[in-house]
Formats: structure tokens, C-alpha cells, sequence
């Protein structure tokens, strides 16, 4: 009966409460001291889940043990046959920081998960597939919507859909919505430069694929499935080649 939404921040800039005022049931809370969060990113802390029967499940929270770009070098591994593969290329220093805030992003995401970044921002999050190229496709699909409600308001003050009723109401024609498209399309989304983030390894290459086929430029995983051999040889064989990091920590949230 009491639906509510919040926005916490250490500040808001002048204007920007009487904005957000404007949004109903959205509550406005000053954390001046949200900085501080940070302490207790090494603190374990206990997670308690609500089962259907009444009862509780209580676990400890995982540890996050990436911090620096020294904790997630250049994937290698050694196959069967003795012979090594390395990552041919190493992240640069704008991908680190995107790969590191994507992983911290991932502790918090409901496994099994793909996200996307750039430029210290999630620009798509795949999760709850059994398969790890759904959650892909799904992160994908989102990063193209996002894309088309960015595009469109850049052009039309008008998020997708209502550019989409405008059509269809006559307010705007039809081009409207195939330059928006367009744009789209030909920015892959907005993934072109992204990193990509899983929370544990791919199985096999098709998640992969579709993720060196828009654009990414890194990628992190866990690493240590029986696929890791010719998962860094498509990295490898993409052109450009793909940066690809193993951390050896899953970040399973369930």
C-alpha cells in the first residue's frame, strides 16, 4: 500500500531537489558522509533470507578481493597438451578502472549475470538466465534500449516509446523513428569501448562471441571452465584484439 522509491547522495546540486520533488512517492535523503562506505567494503557482514515456509536462512556476506588492477591480471592457462595461452593484450588504464568498478558492481547483482560498462557507468545488466548467453543478450537488449531512450531524447525530448506514440498519433513522421534507429544501430548500442563483466566463467564461447561482436574492448571473468583455451583465442583473434582479465573469485549472489 506504501509504495516508495529513494535517492541518496552526499549532495544535489542547486534545482536539483525541487526536481526530484516532482516525482511522487520518491523520498530525497542527504548522506553526507556516504564516502565513508568504503570503509567496510572488507567487512563480512550476515545475510539473512525469508523463506515461503517462515523459516530463515542466514549466511555471511562474500568477500570482494579485487581492489587494483594487479588482482585481475592477463588470462593464462596451461591446456592438456602443455601448451599455454595467454591474453594477447593487456587492459589499458581507462579499461582497468571500468573492469574494477564493474566487478564491485557485480557483487551486488543477482547471479548468473553479464553487465556492461563505460566510462564508470553500467550501461547494461543481464541477469537469472540458467545460461550464460542469455544473461548476455538479455544485458545487450538493455544497453540498445537505454541507447533509443538516450538517442531519442537528444533529439526529441521524448523518451523511445513516446516517440513511438507520437508517430502513431501523427505528431512526428515516421523517419523519426528510423533516424533513431539508425543512430543506434550504427553506435552498436553504445557497447562500442565497453568492458564486459561475468560473474563466473563462460562454458563455452557463444557468450563471447556476442559480446566481441559489439564492440567490447574488455572483458573480466572469473576464468577456470574447460572452454578457457578457446574463449582467449577468440579474445585474441577479434580485431581488435579483446583484453580479457581472470580475477579466480566468482561473485555468485543468490
Amino acid at each position: 500500500e506504501n509504495y516508495l522509491e529513494v535517492v541518496a547522495a552526499p549532495d544535489y546540486e542547486d534545482g536539483a531537489v525541487e526536481i526530484l520533488k516532482k516525482r511522487k512517492n520518491l523520498r530525497i535523503v542527504q548522506v553526507k558522509r556516504i564516502d565513508q562506505i568504503r570503509k567496510y567494503r572488507t567487512e563480512r557482514f550476515f545475510d539473512f533470507k525469508c523463506l515461503l515456509d517462515g523459516g530463515i536462512v542466514v549466511q555471511q556476506s562474500p568477500l570482494n578481493k579485487i581492489s587494483k588492477p594487479e588482482d585481475m591480471p592477463p588470462a593464462e592457462i596451461t591446456a592438456k597438451d602443455g601448451e599455454k595461452i595467454t591474453s594477447k593484450r593487456t587492459p589499458t588504464e581507462k579499461e582497468y578502472e571500468d573492469l574494477l568498478f564493474g566487478w564491485s558492481v557485480e557483487q551486488g547483482v543477482t547471479s548468473n549475470s553479464v553487465i556492461f560498462v563505460k566510462d564508470g557507468v553500467t550501461v547494461g545488466i543481464g541477469t537469472g538466465e540458467q545460461d550464460r548467453v542469455g544473461v548476455t543478450e538479455i544485458a545487450i537488449f538493455k544497453a540498445y534500449k537505454k541507447c533509443a531512450d538516450q538517442v531519442a531524447w537528444k533529439k526529441h525530448q521524448m523518451l523511445y516509446f513516446q516517440v513511438e506514440l507520437a508517430v502513431k498519433a501523427g505528431e512526428l513522421p515516421e523517419s523519426a523513428l528510423s533516424e533513431i534507429n539508425t543512430e543506434v544501430k550504427k553506435n552498436q548500442g553504445g557497447l562500442i569501448g565497453a568492458v564486459a563483466v561475468s560473474d563466473a566463467f563462460f562454458p563455452k564461447r557463444d557468450a563471447v562471441d556476442a559480446i566481441a561482436a559489439e564492440g567490447v574492448t574488455a572483458i573480466v571473468q572469473p576464468g577456470g571452465s574447460l572452454g578457457d583455451k578457446e574463449i582467449i583465442q577468440v579474445c585474441n583473434e577479434s580485431k581488435p584484439p579483446i583484453a580479457m582479465v581472470f580475477t579466480g573469485q566468482r561473485a555468485f549472489k543468490h
